[in-house]
């Protein structure tokens, strides 16, 4: 084995060590030499002891010669080397702390003086290209504020069907306890089959313009979707290849297959409860106009009666599927929930825009499911109807069971029927023709009618048939759009030791626990875990829960993490958390800091869980012995003091803050792992074996 694959610290080693062996070996020789021109046996005693006591002396020299060499010049040498290895691939802004190689002259103060210029220098070359691509980051905004607007769920993937881009459309309608995540298969999410049927369909036309149109149901719930699929061109020439990526757009039409199914259903039963009576009818009265029916006058009696029956089932059946028909066709028009206090004040402007007078709007704290501009245009119109002379007009939105009631009151002479129905039958200024107030009741299964109150007021009331009170509920997340274009290219390795870093997906996790024994009985009460997908943490995939231990908290452990026994009482158990979280980590490698740790409360749960946490592993601990040497300290604080990482004080010690801070020093020691020579996930595996006297490698 070549000598420069080894350390400096054991090549310094070495050094002495022959040193030492070869001062024995000339004294041995000297006295070997000094023993036989002298000629004496008896003196040989003498010899002995002297060569012994001289021996001692020498290699005691050397070793403390070695120990203050290697406290003082290797160690600081090795560990001046990470630091400006460190700096030199990371935007570490701290100094270089210089007191490790005090002893080693000029070298300190002059690597200290070459990461501050690579500082300043990097600093400056980083404002530079602000400035120049502040344009594209705003353009990359509006973008993204638009695509998270988009009103349907939007994909992109590669050609090996793994999600390149998601929208938060896309995420509410793939559903399912796992939220998409950037490299992971579509086919996790959405069926297969047509998925893959009309991909290939395409790719058969080699068309750049054409599209596929299909239906394809999630996996989580079975929610049918109707998707529209292109595909990407790739080239200058815009050739489309089998290795051409895709975007799929989704629409949840669930309701609306449901809606038409209903219809059909209705339509069936329409004509099946008619047709009876009908037929029944038919005959009836063809017996008794029969010039051979009864002649009796209590037969005669009999068949009107039953003819009356027929005809009354009829007329109930008809009444029955008409409302019936009148509730679907408001379920199929296009209404959004809006809130009541947003509605009464759109009516008030409207009102006063139209010189129609000063409207009260009085609501209650609902969201009402209404078309909303032709709601307020048809109210409007109604209080511009009512005229000046009646008085007080007054706009109220009430409660009413599980919907709502609209209600227009006033002061002065009442609306008779018919005068209401001439309003509604003309048409509103909505900028279309067509549209009036009796079509828009009608597309809310509603109806309107006058009603008198007390002291000479008077109302007109419509119900709405769906509301919902505001409640104080959680903060809306963020729809942000994710992606990463650079997926669109990368081909998957068979083999992970052959594998480039950067073509590896990592989940960086940490847990807090009951305690530091799992052997007798400590439990996981939190595990966080974050994906870092080509390069960079993914902000928006996360896990973070708390687990149920199923044993108290000792108060020693709450000390640390601030995770008291009421705060886990509701939450799930480790086999619902473990397979969620082996789902999470699914085709990734797992990162920790000390991951034997962690791993180990995973794996004595593999049989309850089911699974293996078999992932590939690497640990920060060790990675940290490779960049900055193995005498250093490699505490998680250690390490991102190093690295130039702050953890909020309230995040030390919680799953989700450990586990961040863990990651954003992972990313940092990547650079400098690849500068080494380490580019693969096998080489750094190797590398840090190296380090099995710190801690066990915890791939096995």
């Amino acid at each position: 084995m070549s000598l420069t694959r080894l350390s400096l610290r054991l090549r310094i080693f070495l050094f002495f060590a022959a040193l030492a062996l070869g001062n024995l070996a000339a004294l041995v020789a000297g006295l070997v030499f000094g023993f036989e021109k002298l000629g004496r046996p008896e003196a040989l005693d003498g010899f002995v002891i002297g060569g012994v006591v001289a021996g001692f002396v020498i290699t005691g020299l050397i070793v403390s010669v070695w120990y203050l060499f290697d406290e003082n010049v290797a160690k600081p040498i090795e560990r001046l080397a990470g630091h400006i290895r460190a700096r030199t691939h990371t935007a570490i802004e701290t100094e270089l702390d210089q007191t490790a190689g005090r002893y080693l002259g000029d070298l300190a103060p002059a690597a200290a003086a070459i990461t501050q210029h690579l500082n300043e220098t990097r600093s400056a070359l980083a404002e530079s290209v602000q400035r120049e691509t502040i344009r594209l980051a705003q353009e990359k905004e509006r973008l993204e504020a638009l695509l998270s607007d988009v009103p349907v769920g939007v994909l992109l993937c590669s050609a090996t069907h793994q999600l390149v881009f998601y929208n938060g459309q896309a995420v509410d309608l793939l559903g399912g306890a796992h939220a998409p995540g950037l490299d992971r298969r579509v086919f996790d999410y959405l069926n297969r089959a047509p998925i893959l049927h009309a991909y290939d369909r395409l790719l058969q036309a080699s068309d750049p313009d054409a599209a596929s149109d299909l239906l394809c149901a999630t996996t989580a719930d079975g929610r049918t979707l109707a998707a529209r699929m292109r595909l990407i061109s790739e080239g200058e020439d815009h050739a489309v290849t089998r290795k051409a990526g895709y975007v799929l757009t989704l629409r949840d039409v669930s309701a609306d297959m449901l809606a038409h199914a209903g219809r059909e259903a209705l339509m069936d039963e329409l004509f099946d409860r008619i047709r009876r009576p009908a037929a029944a009818l038919q005959s009836l009265m063809g017996v008794l106009i029969a010039d051979d029916g009864p002649t009796e006058p209590q037969a005669r009696a009999q068949l009107r009666g039953a003819a009356q029956s027929e005809a009354g089932n009829l007329a109930h059946a008809i009444h029955t599927l008409f409302e019936r028909h009148e509730a679907m066709r408001a379920d199929w028009w296009p209404l959004a929930m809006i809130r009541a206090s947003d509605f009464g004040e759109a009516v008030k402007a409207r009102v006063a825009a139209e010189g129609a007078g000063d409207l009260l709007a009085v609501t209650a704290p609902l969201m009402l499911r209404v078309e909303g501009f032709e709601m307020v245009a048809l109210i409007a119109t109604l209080v511009q109807r009512l005229g000046p002379d009646r008085r007080d007009k007054r706009l109220e939105i009430l409660e009413e069971g599980a919907g709502a009631l609209i209600a227009l009151e006033w002061q002065g002479e009442a609306v008779a029927i018919a005068e209401l129905e001439a309003w509604l039958s003309a048409p509103l200024d909505v900028g279309m023709a067509d549209v009036t107030g009796r079509r828009v009741v009608a597309a809310h299964a509603a109806d309107i009618w006058p009603e008198r109150l007390h002291d000479g007021r008077h109302r007109l009331c419509l119900p709405l048939r769906e509301a919902r009170r505001i409640g104080n509920g959680p903060r809306p997340v963020a729809r942000k759009v994710v992606y990463d274009f650079d997926l669109l290219g990368r081909e998957k390795e068979n083999e992970i030791a052959n594998t480039p870093l950067e073509k590896l997906t990592f989940v960086v996790f940490d847990t807090e626990t009951t305690g530091l024994l799992p052997t007798e009985g400590d439990e996981i009460v939190q595990i966080a875990a974050v994906r870092i997908v080509n390069g960079r943490r993914v902000a928006t995939e996360v896990f973070d829960t708390l687990v149920n231990p199923g044993r108290r908290i000792p108060e020693v452990s709450t000390a640390v993490h601030g995770i008291t026994d009421a705060m886990v009482a509701d939450a799930p158990d480790i086999i619902e958390v473990g397979r969620r979280f082996h789902k999470f980590a699914e085709g990734a490698v797992l990162v920790a800091h000390n991951a034997p740790f962690d791993l180990e409360f995973l794996r004595r749960k593999e049989l309850l869980i089911g699974l293996n946490f078999d992932n590939p592993v690497l640990d920060t601990v060790l990675l940290s012995a490779v960049v900055f040497g193995q005498s250093e300290v490699h505490s998680l604080d250690a390490l991102t003091h190093r690295l130039g990482i702050t953890i909020p004080e309230e995040a030390r010690h919680t799953a989700i803050g450990d586990t961040v801070a863990t990651a954003d020093a992972f990313l940092r020691l990547l650079p400098s792992l690849k500068s080494r020579g380490l580019t693969t996930f096998g080489a750094v595996v190797a590398e840090v074996r190296k380090h099995g006297r710190l801690l066990k490698d915890a791939n096995g």
